[in-house]
């Protein structure tokens, strides 16, 4: 069957493969994007899908949204600023674009006419704060941010809350209370909150996919608040080290757009989606220091990460993806292997815009006291 399926952020990252997968399908697709001139400096990027409509328009205008939405049956809401530390300072901007933007979108939804079925909403990772831990005296524990003080001798370790042993880190499932530590954080939450809440006072079928790290082609390269795959690939680029926080023993878990995508499918193809919340991750960790290694070893390029031991304000320690629900409910299995998938980044890269910003984005934190 097709639809009429409207992306927010269609342009971007995203969105972009997003629309790709959503044409290839044989869906009606329309894109609604502002451009964001920090990723696409105010142009129509080359890879965007000849076969799907585009709307130039701002979630914050909501008359623009409320047109946009008029046709459609299926909305998928990836429209949103990216990046944790740039939100810690412009914050306006960020709960504007993130957090007024969703509630135009679901306003609109529930007050002026339209055919819509379904929104399927992008939520991160971010909103669990440090993820979750095993004390071996203790049990499970999810444990506050580091405190500054302890970051400053370089203990970089998360303790126990109650006998302050090292913790072990362990998978985070959708269980685990939601620990908010930024403002990029809070509108991601502000995002799916509002969409699970209204989909289910309205009986709108509604889902959450909370995104670990994503990388892949058509990241910003020139973007400093973007992934650390794509940062570390930037400055590898340009022969600069990577410069790595902490002592780079910190772990994320690293998941290929393509896999995204298919999570995106299937959440819109099955009812056992609807009005649920689920990790979109591989499953694994790769600490920040081996994503350096493996970059530079793929470029073939003598560049060792530079571990510099600052660290950055609410940053957490490890945070890595229990995928057993979406596993079991909607039958998701990552494909691409994480040495494979930035061998893909790289070629992708190849041809790409890449200029080092990273300099100026350390020096806006340390200008903020974010940066230690």
């Amino acid at each position: 069957m097709s639809y009429r399926i409207l992306v927010t952020g269609g342009a971007g990252f995203i969105g972009s493969f997003l629309v790709d997968k959503l044409v290839q399908l044989g869906h009606d697709v329309t894109i609604f994007d502002s451009l964001e001139p920090q990723v696409h400096q105010g142009k129509i990027p080359d890879y965007l899908n000849k076969q799907a409509k585009f709307i130039t328009g701002d979630m914050i205008n909501y008359e623009e949204v409320e047109k946009s939405i008029s046709d459609i049956d299926i909305i998928f809401h990836d429209a949103a600023l990216v990046g944790v530390g740039q939100s810690m300072y412009q914050i306006t901007r960020y709960v504007n674009a993130n957090t007024l933007g969703t509630a135009n979108l679901m306003d609109a939804l529930i007050n002026k006419e339209n055919d819509v079925k379904k929104v399927i909403v992008a939520s991160s990772m971010s909103t669990y704060g440090e993820g979750a831990y095993e004390c071996e005296s203790c049990g499970k524990v999810s444990p506050q941010l580091r405190p500054d003080e302890q970051m400053e001798n370089n203990d970089w370790e998360v303790h126990c809350p109650g006998c302050n042993k090292i913790l072990k880190p362990i998978p985070t499932d959708e269980t685990k209370k939601q620990e908010i530590n930024s403002i990029y954080a809070l509108t991601k939450k502000d995002q799916e909150d509002m969409v699970l809440n209204i989909g289910k006072a309205y009986g709108i079928p509604s889902t959450a996919l909370r995104y670990f790290n994503v990388y892949g082609p058509r990241q910003s390269l020139s973007n400093p608040y973007t992934g650390v795959a794509a940062i570390f690939m930037s400055m590898i680029k340009n022969n600069h080290p990577p410069q790595v926080f902490e002592d780079g023993s910190q772990s994320r878990d690293f998941i290929s757009v393509h896999d995204i995508i298919e999570a995106n499918i299937l959440a819109m193809k099955n009812k056992s989606a609807d009005y649920d919340v689920f990790n979109v991750g591989a499953g694994k960790h790769v600490t920040i220091k081996e994503v350096a290694e493996i970059l530079a070893k793929l470029y073939e390029k003598d560049i060792k990460p530079q571990v510099v031991g600052k660290f950055r304000k609410g940053d957490v320690r490890h945070c890595f993806s229990d995928i057993t629900k979406i596993r079991n409910k909607l039958g998701f299995e990552p494909k691409v292997n994480f040495e494979e998938g930035m061998k893909e980044l790289i070629e992708w890269a190849a041809t790409a815009e890449s200029n080092d910003m990273v300099e100026k984005a350390a020096n806006e934190l340390k200008e903020k006291g974010l940066l230690k």
